[in-house]
């Protein structure tokens, strides 16, 4: 079985333009500040009630995106969070890094010395930004990022909830369509964050005796290219594969690859995470490999993030941590769900269609901002 190899959490020219950029900009923000809630702890949902406090001052009413690649799912993050600048009134800007993690540190010191109010950051490597966005914190800024800390407002998804959700749907197919045998290939991604996705997956699969894992690997970078370099590779080994799960992305590019080997078929599944537009088209098909996708619907959670960071800036309370919550995409669902894509801000506006989708947890202003999340959080959490 292919097996993946965890790649180094801190990049050296990272880290050394990191300390280039904090010593020059030394002058202009606060010294290291105070660390956060650092143990894991349990949140109470969140109090949309709670009293408000100082707006931050001398900071622009911005949000700045920094965004790690172009795979459908971030891009509908920026879809949300632009729809909820506009909506709110603030200005809005984004940088690419394109999977450069010394490129987003310099992004964000970027935001720093343009006093953003709002930094939001899909992180590429945790470790090599954590200092920078603390920075953001320390000078009163509210920060969001996706699943790994250091955040004012910290947004995950009950991962292990996920993967099951992808997982049960995979098993009842292999037991009702492939006799209960199947080649399956894990996409794992590199993350200790993510990885319970991919535990609740192997625990579901290893209840089939007639299921074997080929592989078992995490494709670098987790996008449609790094999904078709790493399934060529493993079709060289093993040419015959029944099911592939992981992040839509990658598993987009799986089939690009079984495709160009003439080793698509229909009686496949293959299953994504994150709702991805493309997924949705080929399951819409319903002729093909693409069977399943479990919705994290990212413009939606992208414009809650936005909503709050524009509360922030006016002084009030918001969540300190957010749930995307999982539900797999049927047939039936597909169009409800690219109409919320396409108009994140109705969903958020109607209470019933939002708590679908999220749930809050926490509180956090400015008067509070040293109480932001420096931990690992998950709802799952015991």
């Amino acid at each position: 079985m292919l097996q993946s190899s965890r790649l180094p959490m801190r990049r050296l020219a990272a880290a050394l333009l990191s300390t280039c950029l904090v010593l020059g900009t030394s002058a202009a923000f606060a010294d290291d500040g105070p660390a956060g809630i650092t143990t894991q702890t349990k949140f109470a949902p969140f109090n949309p009630s709670a009293p408000g406090c100082t707006a931050p001052p001398g900071l622009n009413k911005e949000i700045a995106f920094a965004q790690d690649n172009e795979r459908e799912f971030v891009q509908g993050i920026d879809t949300g969070l632009s729809a909820a600048a506009k909506d709110r009134g603030i200005g809005y800007r984004r940088a690419l890094a394109n999977n450069d993690a010394a490129k987003m540190e310099q992004d964000v010191q970027t935001f720093l010395a343009a006093k953003v109010g709002a930094v939001v950051a899909v992180l590429i490597d945790p470790a090599s930004l954590s200092h920078s966005l603390q920075q953001e914190m320390w000078a009163g800024g509210y920060v969001s990022t996706i699943v790994a800390p250091p955040a004012t407002l910290l947004l995950n998804a009950p991962q292990y909830a996920t993967g099951k959700v992808l997982a049960d749907a995979a098993v009842a197919y292999i037991k009702d369509k492939l006799h209960g045998k199947a080649n399956v290939v894990l996409l794992t991604q590199d993350s200790e964050f993510l990885q319970p996705r991919f535990t609740a997956m192997r625990d579901a699969l290893k209840a089939l005796p007639g299921v074997t894992i080929v592989a078992d690997i995490a494709p670098n970078p987790v996008d449609k290219q790094g999904g078709f370099a790493t399934m060529s590779t493993i079709l060289q080994a093993h040419p015959d594969v029944d099911v592939v799960l992981g992040a839509d992305a990658v598993v987009l590019g799986a089939l690009a690859a079984l495709e160009s080997a003439g080793k698509a078929r229909p009686d496949q599944f293959l299953g994504g995470i994150d709702g991805e537009a493309e997924a949705i088209d080929d399951i819409k098909k319903g002729d093909g490999p693409y069977k399943a996708s479990v919705s994290l619907n990212s413009a939606v959670f992208a414009y809650g993030i936005g909503y709050y960071a524009a509360d922030w800036m006016d002084g009030k309370s918001v969540p300190q941590a957010m749930d995307i919550l999982p539900s797999l995409l049927t047939a039936d669902k597909l169009d409800q769900y690219k109409k919320d894509f396409a108009d994140p801000g109705s969903v958020f506006k109607d209470q019933a269609r939002r708590d679908a989708y999220l749930k809050m947890y926490g509180n956090i202003c400015y008067d509070s901002r040293d109480q932001y999340v420096n931990f690992p959080w998950s709802s799952e959490a015991k």
